[in-house]
């Protein structure tokens, strides 16, 4: 038997037959399609169309907040007071001397 490593990704034809077959099985277990005609709605009052609530109110002034956003900018520097970054140090590297012939001799630590 043999195994698959990783799934494959469905191409077009893959998903039609699902679809397909899915729906064969819903209409063998009794179900019915009902076709819909064009412009049809779920909504019960059909007299207008659905407002978007966003915008449709008239503009109104807002509060300044600065003093706020200046008090939580003060609370927030003096609630983080970080030691200051000490300065890079580098660290060893560890360095292999050869002979003239090409072969490791020994093996130094440097800082550079």
């Amino acid at each position: 038997m043999k195994r698959e490593i990783y799934k494959h990704k469905a191409n077009k034809a893959d998903l039609r037959n699902d679809l397909d077959r899915d729906v064969e099985s819903f209409l063998a277990k009794g179900g019915r399609i009902v076709s819909v005609e064009a412009g049809e709605t779920a909504l019960e009052s059909r007299v207008a169309p659905l407002r978007t609530p966003i915008f449709n109110e008239p503009r109104t002034s807002r509060t300044p907040l600065d003093d706020v956003v200046a008090t939580l900018d003060e609370r927030r520097k003096t609630q983080s007071k970080r030691p200051p970054k000490r300065g890079f140090k580098p660290q060893p590297k560890k360095r292999v001397i050869y002979d003239d012939f090409g072969e490791a001799v020994r093996t130094v630590w440097s800082e550079d």
